[in-house]
C-alpha cells in the first residue's frame, strides 16, 4: 500500500514537473503551430505596439506564420516606415501574410507592401502612393480680431511653415522638396516590396486611389480574397495542415488611459500644423 502511494506521489510529480516546465517554455517548443494576428487599425500615429507585436511573433517558434490584418488609411511617415522596416525584417524569418480590410491605403498600403502576400476585399480602398502637408493659414483671421504675432528667429526659413504667414514661394518650393523626397522613398519601398520597378509603378503612385479589384490587375496586391483566406493561405505557406490554431493580442483600453486623455491626445496628433504623414483623407 504504501509502495502504491509512493509511486502514485512520484508520478504526480513528475506530471507537475512536466507541466511546469511546459508552461516555461511553451514559446520556445513548437508543440503546436500556429499563426500569428496582428491587427493594425486606424490612422499610423506610432509603431511601438506593432512593432514589439511583430519582433515577439518572429521570436516564438510555436508560431510558423504572421498575418497582419490593416484597416487604417495610412498616418505620420516615421511610424509607417519603422512598421515597413519590421514586416520586411520578419518575412525574411518567417511567412508574412496581409488581409486588408475596408481600407489599406498611402501608409496603410506601405506597411503592407513587404510581405510576401497581399489579400484585399473586391471594395477595399488601397494605393494613394503619395504624401500630404496641410499647413492652416490663420493669418486673416489674427488680422480681423487685432492680434499679431512677432516672430524672432535665428534663420531665415525657420517659421517658413507658420499658421500665422502667408507661405511665399521660397517656402513653398523649399516644402515641396521635402515632400518629393519623401515621395521618392515611398515609391522606392512599394517597388522593392512589390518586386516592381521604379519606373514601371511611378505612374501610379501620384496619389491615387484603386479597389482592391483594380490593385490586383495593378499588380499592388496578390489575390482577392477575406481574412479567412488569407489565415488559410498563410497556413498553407507554413506547411500546416487542416485548421490552423490562429493566436493574437485584444488591445484593453482601461478608464484610466480615457482619465489620461489618451483618446483626445491620439486624436489631436492626426491634425498636426505642420506634420508630413502618408495619409488618404478624403
Amino acid at each position: 500500500m504504501k509502495k502504491a502511494c509512493v509511486v502514485v506521489s512520484i508520478a504526480l510529480l513528475l506530471l507537475l514537473v512536466v507541466s511546469l516546465t511546459l508552461a516555461l517554455f511553451q514559446k520556445n517548443i513548437p508543440l503546436r503551430s500556429k499563426v500569428a494576428l496582428v491587427n493594425i487599425e486606424g490612422p499610423i500615429l506610432d509603431s511601438v505596439d506593432v512593432v514589439d507585436e511583430i519582433k515577439e511573433y518572429v521570436k516564438d517558434h510555436s508560431i510558423r506564420a504572421i498575418i497582419l490584418r490593416i484597416d487604417s488609411p495610412g498616418g505620420a511617415v516615421g511610424p509607417s516606415q519603422e512598421i515597413y522596416e519590421e514586416v520586411k525584417k520578419a518575412s525574411a524569418e518567417k511567412h508574412v501574410v496581409v488581409s486588408m480590410g475596408s481600407i489599406a491605403a498611402s501608409g496603410g498600403y506601405y506597411i503592407a507592401s513587404p510581405a510576401d502576400m497581399i489579400f484585399a476585399n473586391p471594395g477595399t480602398l488601397t494605393g494613394s502612393i503619395g504624401v500630404i502637408m496641410e499647413i492652416p493659414n490663420i493669418e486673416g483671421l489674427m488680422s480681423k480680431i487685432g492680434v499679431q504675432t512677432e516672430v524672432i528667429k535665428s534663420g531665415k526659413h525657420k517659421d517658413m511653415a507658420s499658421a500665422f504667414k502667408k507661405m511665399d514661394k521660397e517656402d513653398r518650393d523649399i516644402l515641396q522638396g521635402v515632400l518629393d523626397n519623401v515621395h521618392e522613398q515611398f515609391i522606392r519601398a512599394v517597388a522593392e516590396g512589390r518586386k516592381l520597378t521604379v519606373d514601371g509603378l511611378r505612374p501610379i503612385a501620384d496619389g491615387r486611389i484603386f479597389t482592391g479589384e483594380q490593385a490586383k490587375g495593378l499588380r499592388l496586391v496578390d489575390e482577392l480574397g477575406t481574412l479567412e483566406d488569407a489565415i488559410r493561405k498563410a497556413a498553407e505557406l507554413a506547411g500546416i495542415s487542416g485548421e490552423p490554431e490562429v493566436v493574437s493580442k485584444k488591445d484593453k483600453i482601461s478608464f484610466i488611459d480615457m482619465l489620461r486623455s489618451k483618446f483626445p491626445k491620439e486624436i489631436a496628433d492626426i491634425f498636426p500644423s505642420v506634420k508630413i504623414k502618408f495619409l488618404y483623407a478624403p
